[in-house]
């Protein structure tokens, strides 16, 4: 069981991170710290390694080379089982049962997780889907399950939230609902990493912004960005 983290200790720490996926080299010698209430943004093209660095921190792939810490767990080691809990991952897929309401998926995290139903459908309704809670996940809109992930995240409240492409699908009357999200996440003291191609729209999210090439980060100045 990993310790708590003291009040200076880092929810991200990476040192010299390289992540080989089929012996071919993602991610080379990255390294990272993100903070209690920060927000750090990643940019990058296709292909990059921006998705393979969420899956690091999300602990679910332990690096090649390097050493790091997430939530005061050591990657690769048996203590990053207890931390996941305390992670939200919002990636390209819905994490949704798509033959289930967007209720009854709520309610089932909500009961894993120990909430109440009533938390659940008071998430659905500030993400602005109370009155498609009864539609199936399936026949939902993009832009739809993406606000039934962030319902998640208000829900669950992660000391840890991690976004790929975090407007896909977003349409301009949901436009300030990832800020909201990532700013109630930073408000408890907890930290979030945004991947985005929208750079324009990151920089309102995020302190400050990387952008990953070849496997490699590099902080970008303020100004335009062509990721």
């Amino acid at each position: 069981m990993p310790k708590l983290l003291t009040e200076d200790e880092a929810v991200v720490s990476l040192v010299d991170i390289s992540v080989d996926v089929d012996r071919v080299p993602v991610l080379r010698g990255l390294d990272l710290t993100v903070r209690r209430g920060e927000s750090v943004g990643f940019i990058g093209a296709n292909g990059s390694g921006k998705t393979t660095l969420l899956r690091v921190l999300a602990t679910l792939l332990p690096p090649t080379r390097g050493k790091g810490r997430v939530l005061g767990a050591t990657l690769g080691s048996p203590a990053c089982a207890a931390v996941r809990p305390r992670i939200a991952l919002v990636g390209h897929a819905p994490a949704l049962y798509p033959q289930l309401s967007l209720r009854e998926n709520l309610h089932f995290v909500a009961r894993l997780t120990g909430h109440r139903d009533g938390e659940a459908d008071e998430a659905l309704e500030l993400v602005g889907l109370g009155g498609a809670a009864d539609r199936w996940a399936e026949v939902c809109s993009q832009g739809m399950q993406r606000r039934a992930e962030l319902a998640r995240v208000l829900l669950t409240e992660p000391a840890l939230l991690l976004l790929d492409e975090a407007h896909a699908g977003l349409d301009t009357a949901s436009a300030g609902l990832v800020e909201a999200v990532v700013g109630r996440v930073r408000a408890r003291g907890g930290a979030a990493v945004v991947v985005s191609h929208d750079h324009p729209r990151l920089l309102d999210v995020a302190d400050r912004v990387v952008k990953i090439a070849d496997g490699q980060a590099t902080p970008v100045q303020p100004g335009p960005v062509v990721a």
